[in-house]
């Protein structure tokens, strides 16, 4: 089937992305005036009728969160939209804020009056600049269009500090209240005490997208397309040995194998032209088997029977040809690397970690590594720590993919 396109622009769309043409173009206008007449409440439960999960990740329903900002006690309410995209692999939400940024500030400003927010942040990667330009520019056509402050909610862009942990949602709290990027220990959680102490809603830019797509139609438009358990569309990043990389929207549900195979997608494998496996999730992903991936849809639960998650959308193609012990090297020196050294398992677990693969532990260490990666799991403060050892562990598990 061909590509469907609702988060991203059909080809068709000529105007500037943050022009009050697209604005118009996009449904925009008519997503907010639907919001604006409708009662806070009534926005929370068509969310959760969607089925909307968040997209960046972690794949939270997306309505239980607004609805417990919403109820959070508290005078001061803040919406934060997370485009400090620094997974490996994951180049989605820039794609869609180079595309089509309006849409995710429409989806920011239809949190903010659900959630009962005065302000809101876009904290986007510093790298992204051509991206945060585009988001400047849709940001003053809101203003211009009168959807933006000084009577209404006021939006405001900051810069990422640079960091792969600035993107971890309490690290991000941190970096916007000017101090340094760590994360912080939940509870309690950013839903009841994020920034300044406040209810917060923090949201990826995909998730946001997602709600200004279903408030510009309806419940039931948005559920035709994906599976029974996910409804929408997801969009991947698909890189390495694959024919057309790129960032393509898909419903869920959709065959894994025909994602990297479709000549409207993936186009095939390139390289030897076989496949060896993929890497689905980023650096903290899994890494697939070919005979998994032609058993698998993209849907949570046809990837948790293998262990895995869609996590960032992040797709990496290896060929036949790839030792994937050497891909391990790479994601262990990662997450060394960006590990900020606040809580032990993680600033020495992966420098452990690393060391071990370094030294062959992936042949002749494998009871310590396993070990290691428990403890880092069940310590580490946040998701850097917990889930860095997931790519090893999913190698272990499949030893017909290591090499030598």
């Amino acid at each position: 089937m061909p590509e469907v396109r609702r988060l991203l622009p059909e080809s068709t769309c000529r105007s500037d992305p943050a022009s009050p043409a697209r604005f118009t173009e996009r449904g925009w206008d008519r997503a907010m005036e639907r919001a604006l007449s409708m009662d806070p409440d009534e926005i929370i439960a068509d969310v959760k009728a969607s089925g909307i999960k968040g997209r960046g990740g972690a794949a939270f329903p997306t309505g239980v969160k607004w609805e417990s900002v919403k109820k959070a006690l508290g005078d001061m309410r803040y919406v934060v939209m997370n485009a400090d995209e620094s997974e490996l692999g994951t180049f989605k939400d820039r794609a869609l804020l180079q595309q089509d940024p309006l849409g995710a500030l429409v989806g920011v400003l239809i949190a903010a009056h659900a959630v009962d927010a005065q302000k809101a942040y876009c904290y986007i990667r510093g790298e992204y600049r051509q991206a945060e330009g585009r988001l400047k520019d849709a940001l003053g056509t809101l203003r211009q269009l009168g959807w933006v402050g000084p009577n209404g909610v006021d939006i405001e862009i900051r810069r990422g500090a640079g960091a792969y942990i600035a993107g971890e949602e309490t690290a991000l709290l941190n970096s916007i209240e000017g101090k340094r990027a760590e994360p912080r220990v939940k509870p309690p959680f950013p839903t009841n005490q994020g920034l300044w102490g406040r209810p917060t809603l923090i949201q990826n830019v995909e998730t946001l997208a997602n709600v200004a797509v279903l408030l510009a139609h309806d419940v039931n438009w948005f559920k035709e397309y994906g599976s029974s358990d996910t409804s929408g569309t997801k969009l991947i990043g698909l890189s390495g040995h694959v024919r057309r990389p790129g960032v393509y929207e898909v419903p869920f549900g959709y065959p894994l194998a025909n994602l990297l195979n479709d000549s409207d997608l993936g186009g095939g494998v390139a390289g030897s032209q076989r496949l060896g496996a993929i890497l689905i999730g980023g650096a903290a992903g899994t890494f697939l088997s070919s005979d998994e991936i032609n058993d698998s849809v993209l849907d949570y639960a046809s990837l948790a029977r293998y262990g895995a998650n869609i996590g960032s959308g992040a797709l990496m193609v290896f060929d036949d040809t790839v030792d994937l012990r050497w891909v391990l090297r790479k994601l262990a020196r990662f997450f060394s690397d960006e590990s900020c050294g606040q809580c032990v398992p993680c600033r020495i677990g992966t420098r452990r970690v690393l060391e071990l693969i370094e030294h062959g532990g992936l042949t002749t260490r494998q009871d310590d590594l396993r070990e290691l990666s428990q403890a880092m799991r069940d310590a580490s403060i946040c998701g850097l720590g917990q889930t860095a050892p997931v790519a090893l562990l999913s190698l272990l598990d499949r030893p017909d993919l290591i090499q030598g």
